[in-house]
Order: C-alpha cells, then sequence, then structure tokens
C-alpha cells in the first residue's frame, strides 16, 4: 500500500519543528541569567561575594555619605578598617551577627527607638538588598583589606 506523501510531508515537518523547538529551549534555559548564574554565584565568606554582590549595593546608596571624604557621623564604610571602627554611635557591624550589626538594623529601618536613623534616609533597600548584605555578615563580613 503507497503511503500518502501529505501525510508523510506533515510528519516530517512536525518532526522537523519539535526537533528545533527543543534547541530553542534548551538554548534559552542555558542562556537565562539567573540560570548559568546561580551555580556561579559566589558564596557569602568569599572577598568575591562583596565586591560582586554587596558593595554595588553599598556605593549605590551608602559610599556618597560614608564613602571616600564623606564620613557623616564619623563612618567610614569604603574600608575595612572604616567599617569595623564605625562611627560616633560605636560598632555598626559586628562580622558573624546581623542581629548585633547596627548596619543591619539601620538598613532594615528597625533602628533603636530613641535615634532610628534609616539608612538610607531617602528610602529602604530593596529585600533582596537587605538579604544580600545580611547573609555577608551572617558569613563573618569578609572583604577586602
Amino acid at each position: 500500500m503507497p503511503k500518502n506523501p501529505k501525510l508523510s510531508t506533515r510528519n516530517a515537518m512536525a518532526a522537523a519543528f519539535s526537533l528545533a523547538f527543543a534547541g530553542l529551549a534548551a538554548t534559552a534555559v542555558l542562556s537565562h541569567p539567573t540560570m548559568v548564574s546561580a551555580a556561579a554565584d559566589p558564596a557569602p565568606n568569599t572577598v568575591a561575594y562583596y565586591t560582586d554582590k554587596v558593595q554595588p549595593i553599598l556605593k549605590e546608596n551608602c559610599y556618597r555619605c560614608h564613602g571616600g571624604e564623606n564620613h557623616r557621623g564619623g563612618l567610614q564604610i569604603d574600608t575595612k578598617a572604616g567599617l569595623l571602627k564605625g562611627g560616633r554611635d560605636g560598632a555598626v557591624l559586628v562580622p558573624g551577627s546581623p542581629e548585633k550589626s547596627l548596619l543591619i538594623s539601620l538598613i532594615r529601618h528597625e533602628g533603636p527607638a530613641d535615634d532610628p536613623m534609616p539608612m538610607p534616609p531617602k528610602g529602604k533597600l530593596s529585600d533582596a538588598d537587605i538579604a544580600t548584605v545580611t547573609a555577608w555578615v551572617k558569613a563573618g563580613a569578609i572583604m577586602p583589606e
């Protein structure tokens, strides 16, 4: 019995389409930024985590007042020594203890009742940024010297 040429052509086209679609889907998954970067993200207890994840948050939101030549409240956070020293209100960072770190309370806008000092003052950081900084502090606040 001879095969129907129209049916064979449709089957071949459907098979080709299926293969092409599968290839595109695989490429999309492999090239998606979150799929690729998830495996490459540095651990919170590394200098790379600080330089790749934490430092950009601090630069964007804090350095204007607490970096370079600016040390409002006596606080300089763009160096390890400055961050560990703290400001006029004392230490702001307790490596390994986000719950004891004033920095974390301030970026959560949960500062002390007598002087809450929400930071940054123009608006709260995103929950993702707060989680990133908190994970870094919890992991020991590792940063370059």
